[in-house]
């Protein structure tokens, strides 16, 4: 029995380490591909070099997290044959299917237009060179909405049915899979997490260069305008995400509590049924024994987040659990999930997130004149009326340096929310790794010894750890170098045509072999 549980508890932690670590950069690679399309739109539709500058810029950061993200996300993979083999036997029919479109339709416009975006920049028309990057970016997005549609599923499986026979399931309607409300709700609250992870990330480079360039008195015009430009565009990026943010988990947290009661229970700590339910800001003593020495409650939260009404009853986690040992059998306490790592993960979540989205709205109200140019930096694509400058000649009068600090530190705040929304997620669903289907237990690699599992796990943990060091290396010190200012666009558009010569007609195309 011991051995089982350590089987199982190596196999969670294995693939908790390398997904989390993995989901660090695909919330970047989403955001920072649109973010990067967006200002070369507006580079091409306008002329104007900050936009150049800063499409160049980010983009060199965007191809740096996407190839680690590429790296890392490989594994993944991999874990379901490794660790997980009673699993992938009996879902894979089901959970194989979008994770199969993923890597033919979705890996396929990601893969081949990034080629096209990075090596045509002097060989491509503009527009078309900027219509690879957005289908980069529609890339991403299909990639998340194929993989999200296999994690839904197994929140909440449906299309399929379980052969009598075989005794695995089979898909049934690939549709059901695709597009039920788990699905949707799930995508839309990752995209928007996700964008508010690309805005913050660009408003905390922009703030450090521009708070370099205010106390050293940055000469260079060209990159401060840049900056200037990232900043307002993570600002106000970063309040609408936020806001998408808010109001996606709102209507995920109806859907979790009709599909998976325990684990909204779980993530208040509500031990009993309670009508109207409260929500716990925060909590000082043991959750995992049904009370709190001290706890700061909004009364009637938890009841709207289930309901959208302040006085409905929320079903508790002793309620919950009778009903799924009745169910499903066992006893209740099978059925109950760590309840202190979802209740503060949900919270962590929450508090991380939504002070990104505040210090944006803060910050978009604070710059909302524009004060950020001294007229020796000012060029003329960024002249502003004299009214607006300050006789001492500052970047930035109106910002102190906390204002700056705030602005870079707010930088990793979505990147911890993602990673303990992810962690809430699928802890809380515990002990399923399909929920009412099939159990963790019952899904991890039965002729996989624990020894073969402990030298993976310290492997690839030692393996990421000299990847993060790579990567943080390689984006600080592009993100520290800041744009170039001194690379131009191209001086004529190009154009695509055929051999310009007789001589290079006869030439074979060596590119092709």
């Amino acid at each position: 029995m011991e051995l089982a549980v350590a089987h199982e508890t190596i196999a969670r932690w294995q693939f908790g380490i390398t997904t989390v670590y993995h989901f660090l950069f695909v919330p970047l690679t989403i955001s920072l591909a649109a973010i990067v399309a967006g200002l070369e739109t507006a580079w091409v539709r306008t002329g104007r070099e900050k936009y150049f500058h800063a499409t160049k810029f980010w983009g060199k950061l965007f191809l740096i997290n996407i190839a680690m993200g590429v790296v890392t996300g490989i594994v993944q993979e991999f874990q379901f044959g490794m660790n997980w083999s009673d699993y992938s036997r009996f879902v894979g029919d089901v959970f194989g299917a979008p994770l199969a479109m993923e890597a033919l339709i979705a890996f396929f416009f990601e893969s081949t237009f990034i080629g096209l975006w990075i090596f045509g920049w002097d060989k491509l028309p503009k527009k078309i060179h900027c219509a690879c990057i957005w289908m980069v970016a529609l890339g991403t997005v299909l990639s998340a909405y194929f993989i999200l549609a296999a994690n839904s599923w197994m929140q909440h499986p449906t299309g399929y049915k379980v052969d009598p026979v075989t005794g695995k399931a089979q898909l049934t309607d690939i549709g059901a899979v695709l597009f039920q409300d788990t699905t949707l709700v799930v995508v839309f609250h990752t995209l928007t997490a996700a964008f508010l992870t690309g805005a913050a990330f660009m408003v905390g480079i922009a703030s450090f260069h521009l708070w370099k360039a205010k106390r050293k008195g940055e000469p260079d015009g060209r990159k401060i305008a840049s900056m200037r430009t990232s900043l307002r565009v993570g600002l106000a990026l970063g309040v609408i995400a936020g806001l998408g943010t808010a109001v996606s988990g709102d209507s995920l947290a109806k859907v979790m509590f009709e599909q998976q009661p325990m684990k909204m229970a779980a993530a208040e700590a509500l031990w009993d049924t309670q009508s109207p339910a409260p929500f716990s800001i925060f909590a000082v003593g043991n959750v995992n024994q049904g009370h709190n020495s001290v706890e700061l409650e909004i009364p009637g939260i938890l009841s709207f987040l289930a309901k959208s009404d302040f006085s409905s009853p929320v079903p508790g986690i002793n309620d919950t659990a009778a009903a799924e040992a009745a169910k499903y059998g066992g006893r209740p306490t099978d059925y109950i999930p760590n309840i202190f790592v979802t209740y503060w993960g949900f919270r962590l979540m929450i508090g991380f997130g939504m002070t990104s989205f505040v210090a944006c709205l803060i910050g978009l109200w604070t710059t909302r004149r524009k004060k950020f140019l001294a007229p020796e930096h000012r060029t003329a694509e960024d002249e502003v009326p004299k009214l607006m400058l300050t006789k001492n000649r500052e970047l930035s009068p109106q910002l102190t340096k906390w204002s700056w600090r705030i602005g870079i530190l707010t930088m990793g705040f979505p990147l911890i929310a993602n990673s303990f929304g992810w962690v809430f997620t699928e802890m809380g669903r515990q002990p399923w790794s399909v929920f009412g289907l099939m159990t963790t237990a019952n899904s991890v690699s039965p002729n996989v010894g624990v020894t073969t599992q402990v030298i993976a796990l310290t492997t690839f943990t030692a393996l990421y750890a000299i990847l993060a060091v790579i990567e943080v290396r390689l984006l600080v010190k592009y993100a520290k170098a800041g744009p170039n200012t001194a690379e131009q666009p191209p001086a004529k558009d190009p154009t695509l045509r055929g051999p310009s010569s007789d001589e290079d007609a006869d030439k074979p195309l060596a590119f092709a072999y």
